[in-house]
């Protein structure tokens, strides 16, 4: 008989078993036992088991659906859920038969969009079954009985996610992390339902990005020219790596603060700092009173808007120190003409809304932090303001999102900041939308982002240290507002986590205990 299974944003699936019998549902309370994570806004599921056998088990497209063997999205997904669910099994001999023996895929749009790239307005919805790759639910489900066998229960799920902007950012400047690293950890993202990869890719510290346009930004600017370095290959095959999980990619580039390894390629782009009346030998930000500043960002990021896909950069903004600013007798003159007197946040303001205007011709909308809001930039209706800091924050989420702006929020999920013990509870407990505001202003907050830091973080570290802390925002931003019970969350996570450590990912442990998969040399 048929079973009926469909998965949103317009996808029906429908599973092929024998003999599907209809038993009581479990209550919700009860879902310890199956460990979902993060866990979907209604779920029901029966205590009748069937039986998946990788010799006869196989996902394929329904002859009604609109896409088909050429949807590279679907058919990467159905090649990868079939791994995570059997791995080593499929190779054995067939020793069961399955009471599941196919899954049909039926995309009822018209137009599949298997060529598109994720964006704020996909839509993740599922109903009644979770089926890749737009929901990652579904191999969840499934799990090994005494005899070693996979079994999935009966089961219903209607499930969507409570914040559109679910991200994670990882720093690749303080130290580079290496292709194999970002790829890994864009999987956990996937296995976790974060959609948004926050790459920031350079800083003061080194410009690993190989511009095609400034080749000299990291050849003079990257810890080695050739080895630490992202190449334009390296950028589109995280790209379409994240495409495929429903993932997108917003890279930042920071000004005009948090640039000196810029200045190594970029002739007279930092500001000269002065030491009296003489140049001090250092620099400082991006020089904001130079024509030849605005006509290099000009061109740097008419190259950003065609590389990177997503509708949004996030052009940074934070911290900028005016002291070099201040020792400049160039910049104090240009502060007389322009009336400033000795406020350089209008100066940074300055800088900041003409490269806003740069970007803006590029036609892409952009993201920046929230200093730039507080400095009174005048932003287009649509950025995204980005709440970083922890003191004031429901403060900040009240004056940004009065003034109409869709703000994310990252201030309380600093993942950098580490503590013995279990400091992802403090990240689970964190309620997003708990400021002073109306029901319209909470509305314009459309998510968050965890963030890891790169100064004490590399490829050894990187890792473990994310995962899976990241995880309790990841249910914090999916699911509904009333999930809350920290002990419940503790058995779904701890099993959670066993899932990643058997797919390879070497997610730190919650506390005492042990995987089974540990037995298996992971």
């Amino acid at each position: 008989m048929y079973c009926l299974l469909k998965c949103a944003p317009l996808i029906l699936a429908v599973a092929v078993c024998h003999g599907w019998l209809f038993g009581d549902f479990v209550r919700k309370q009860e879902l310890n036992e199956i460990s979902l994570w993060p866990i979907p806004q209604k779920f029901q599921s029966s205590a009748v088991a069937f039986k998946l056998s990788p010799a006869s088990f196989q996902i394929v497209h329904a002859k009604q659906s609109s896409a088909g063997p050429s949807c590279s999205i679907l058919e990467n997904a159905f090649r990868r859920y079939f791994e995570y669910v059997f791995g080593d099994l499929k190779s054995r001999k067939k020793v069961y038969d399955s009471d599941l023996v196919e899954l049909q895929v039926w995309i009822t749009s018209a137009d599949p969009e298997c060529d598109g790239y994720p964006s704020l307005q996909t839509d993740e919805s599922c109903e009644l079954f979770s089926l890749p790759p737009l929901c990652s639910t579904a191999p969840q489900l499934v799990y090994e009985d005494d005899y070693g066998a996979n079994n999935i229960n009966k089961t219903e799920i209607s499930d969507f996610p409570r914040f559109a902007h679910r991200g994670i950012l990882l720093d690749s400047s303080r130290h580079f992390l290496p292709l194999k690293v970002i790829l890994a950890n864009l999987e956990a993202m996937a296995m976790n339902k974060f959609n948004v990869f926050h790459w920031h890719i350079v800083d003061d510290q080194s410009f690993p990005y190989m511009s095609r346009t400034f080749p000299d930004l990291s050849q003079k600017g990257a810890y080695h020219p050739f080895t630490h370095v992202y190449t334009p290959s390296d950028v589109k095959m995280v790209i379409e790596f994240a495409r495929m999980r429903g993932i997108r990619v917003i890279p930042e580039f920071d000004t005009p603060g948090h640039t000196r390894s810029w200045g190594n390629g970029i002739k007279d782009l930092l500001t000269p700092c002065y030491s009296g009346s003489s140049p001090s030998g250092t620099f400082g930000p991006v020089n904001p009173i130079l024509n030849s500043s605005y006509d290099f960002m000009t061109e740097f990021f008419k190259e950003i808007s065609t590389v990177f896909p997503d509708a949004y950069i996030h052009l940074g903004g934070d911290e900028v120190d005016f002291s070099c600013w201040k020792s400049n007798p160039d910049i104090q003159k240009f502060m007389v003409q322009q009336g400033f007197g000795t406020d350089y946040s209008k100066l940074e303001s300055f800088y900041v809304q003409r490269l806003l205007d740069i970007v803006a011709a590029t036609k892409k909308g952009y993201m920046v932090w929230q200093e730039v809001f507080d400095n009174g930039v005048k932003l287009k209706d649509d950025t995204v303001v980005e709440v970083w800091m922890g003191n004031k924050m429901e403060e900040e989420l009240q004056n940004v999102t009065g003034a109409g702006f869709t703000t994310i929020l990252s201030a309380p999920w600093y993942l950098d900041y580490i503590s013995y013990g279990q400091d992802w509870q403090r990240y689970y407990k964190v309620e997003p939308l708990n400021f002073p505001g109306t029901d319209a202003q909470k509305k314009l907050v459309i998510g968050g982002e965890a963030c890891l830091w790169g100064e004490y973080v590399d490829a050894t570290n990187l890792t473990p240290r994310l995962w899976p802390r990241a995880s309790a925002v990841a249910e914090r931003l999916w699911s509904d507002k009333s999930v809350t019970d920290v002990g419940n969350a503790y058995n779904r996570l701890a099993q959670h986590r066993c899932r990643m450590v058997k797919r390879g990912i070497p997610a730190e442990p919650l506390f005492v205990g042990h995987c089974r998969q540990e037995y298996m040399g992971l």
